[in-house]
């Protein structure tokens, strides 16, 4: 017995012998600083068993009915031992599914039997962020999110080298389903494209796809183009949506999925040998997570329990072969109507071969572009309603979202047109070289402008722009720009098209949809046939910028220092090819041009705005 207990056992025992001796229990007990009723146990207990009797009794009650039985503490630690990353309520879920034990405990008390059993450690529970927007699509097949992930070991069986492979992912997100899960060594955009298409072959074509701003995804933030996963979303009228920059939440259900995938398989199953091996045991896994392993998120039903595939019927259609990638793409939701039999040689089969053979697949050889020629090119409307092209965008709205526009462009002018119906005509900020780019991602020659038809009879009026920077044409108000608000322009009337221009050089300055009819025409004061079609001035080009607060101003991405007693002032610079002449208090300063870039704002920034990015 310890000294403590000895000392405790012996003070108890001379208060018993005090009360024996004749003293009372209230003395003894206010002498002890305790309670008459503990006084009195002592007494009791000594009677009963002696000196043994005030020692230390156990306080835990006989019998506990609430307690989980020892067949359900011992399922428990079985399951967390088999799976070591199930929390309490997953795991009190499986029980309650499988029906091996009963009564099913609640997820408190398999944490408790977890804690006890020294199978998790207690610790103070995260309070959940409620400042994210959850969203869902409403069935399978809407939407899908894709990503890529690293963490896939392979070492080499002669040399021990290990090196990262990459898995592309995708899922569902209505169901949380994964439906792309294949390992590629390099994760280019068309081993991208190519598990893509493996997946559209298998379950069919989604409605959408989201992912964020790769570069085997989109070429959002270089020139403008449309890469292989782009040109896959146009041929089977995919919506692909994009994530604002640094916004991982966006496609937060990937992301949630490549945590899972991390802690339950790629942590703890070491080095493959192969791309194959890995790719068998991913396998496995995403198996078990689509069929069997409860999800929270879906109030522990298993993704594939609210998975539906498109049906067989709608996904055995004809396929777009994409050089580089080995599956099929269908390029219809819904299969053709199937033409009337013609009679005819039945066609050949392959030997061995249960299908028909088909007849070897054309693809057109590319056509060179004139260099500096118009060049046609499609983009597909994002979900914001801005299409950006070479670096400047085109606001089409939300409402022609996941339209494809088809883009007519030169270095003068640049139309775009929806189903052939011209919508928009700007001018263009296009070079030479641009086209040459815009022509090698999936451009081609242009044909004729797509100016309306007719004898081809043209005409121009003059006319002042007031200071709202529109003018008066039969009634019709026009907005030619604010920024020619009191100056006299040239407007020429071709067709559907006004092109304003300055009077005295020819220069287009804007482009706008013609309002008028025929016979409005004729009636317009001041009519005359057209003389040659204006066309931009190439150079110097004349830009207002407004000087930032610590004395800068930027041109053309080139940063031009002017000193912070100009900060807030608006100033002048003429853009030439190759220096800035910046006008300022009557003096002008010559800088030499240090990019190349052309210039895409004329207007200086709004006088809130401290700097000017161009």
């Amino acid at each position: 017995m310890a000294l403590v207990e000895l000392s405790v056992v012996e003070q108890r025992y001379r208060a018993v012998l005090a009360v024996l001796a004749g003293a009372t229990v209230t003395e003894v007990a206010a002498r002890l600083g305790v309670s008459r009723q503990t006084v009195s146990g002592w007494k009791s207990r000594y009677a009963a068993s002696g000196l043994a009797g005030l020692a230390d009794r156990s306080r835990r009650p006989a019998s506990c009915p609430h307690q989980a039985s020892a067949e359900v503490e011992a399922a428990v630690c079985e399951l967390r031992r088999k799976h070591p990353r199930w929390g309490p309520r997953r795991i009190a879920h499986v029980l309650e599914r499988s029906g091996a034990v009963g009564p099913v405990p609640s997820r408190m008390t398999v944490y408790r039997i977890l804690v006890r059993h020294g199978l998790v450690e207690p610790g103070v529970r995260r309070r959940k962020r409620s400042d994210y927007k959850r969203w869902q699509r409403d069935r399978p097949m809407q939407l899908w999110q894709m990503d890529i992930v690293g963490g896939v070991m392979l070492v080499d069986p002669v040399t021990g080298e290990l090196t990262e492979a990459k898995v592309v992912t995708g899922v569902d997100d209505h169901s949380r389903y994964c439906v792309i899960a294949s390992v590629v060594e390099r994760a280019t955009g068309r081993a991208v494209c190519a598990a893509f298409a493996r997946a559209m072959q298998r379950f069919g074509v989604p409605e959408e796809v989201l992912t964020d701003n790769g570069k085997q995804f989109t070429d959002r933030f270089g020139q403008g183009g449309e890469v292989l996963f782009d040109r896959i979303c146009r041929e089977n009228g995919i919506a692909h949506r994009l994530t604002q920059p640094a916004s991982p939440t966006t496609t937060g259900k990937v992301e949630r999925f490549h945590q899972t995938l991390r802690r339950e398989l790629l942590d703890d199953c070491g080095a493959f040998e192969s791309i194959g091996a890995a790719q068998a045991a991913l396998d496995r896994w995403v198996e078990e997570y689509n069929s069997s392993r409860p999800h929270q998120a879906l109030d522990m039903q298993s993704p594939g329990d609210r998975f539906a595939p498109v049906a067989e019927q709608e996904r055995d259609v004809l396929g777009l072969k994409i050089p580089g990638v080995l599956a099929l793409v269908p390029q219809q939701r819904t299969p053709p109507a199937a033409p009337d039999p013609v009679p005819g040689p039945v066609p050949a089969r392959a030997e061995g071969s249960e299908a028909p053979a088909v007849l070897p697949e054309v693809v057109p050889a590319a056509v060179p572009v004139e260099s500096g020629g118009p060049v046609e090119f499609e983009r597909v409307v994002p979900a914001s309603g801005n299409l950006q092209v070479a670096g400047k965008q085109f606001w089409l709205g939300p409402a022609r979202s996941g339209l494809t526009v088809t883009f007519w462009a030169d270095t003068q002018v640049i139309h775009l047109l929806v189903a052939g119906a011209r919508i928009k005509t700007v001018r263009s900020h296009l070079s030479v070289a641009d086209l040459g780019r815009l022509a090698v991602r999936g451009g081609r020659p242009a044909g004729p402008a797509p100016l309306p038809g007719g004898d081809g009879a043209a005409f121009e009026v003059d006319r002042v722009v007031n200071n709202s920077g529109l003018v008066g044409l039969c009634g019709h108000q026009v907005l030619a720009a604010e920024i020619l608000g009191g100056r006299q322009v040239g407007i020429r009337i071709d067709g559907e098209t006004l092109s304003f221009f300055d009077l005295a050089s020819r220069e287009l300055l804007r482009v706008r949809p013609n309002p008028l009819g025929a016979d409005e025409v004729q009636r317009l004061r001041g009519l005359r046939p057209a003389g040659p079609p204006p066309r931009p001035r190439v150079e110097p080009v004349r830009v207002q910028r407004r000087v930032s607060a610590v004395g800068t101003v930027m041109v053309c991405r080139q940063v031009v220092s002017l000193g912070r007693p100009y900060a807030g002032r608006t100033i002048t610079v003429h853009v030439a090819e190759s220096t800035l002449t910046v006008e300022l208090d009557g003096q002008v300063r010559v800088i030499q041009r240090t990019t190349d870039i052309p210039v895409r704002h004329v207007k200086a920034n709004k006088p809130h705005k401290v700097s000017d990015v161009v």
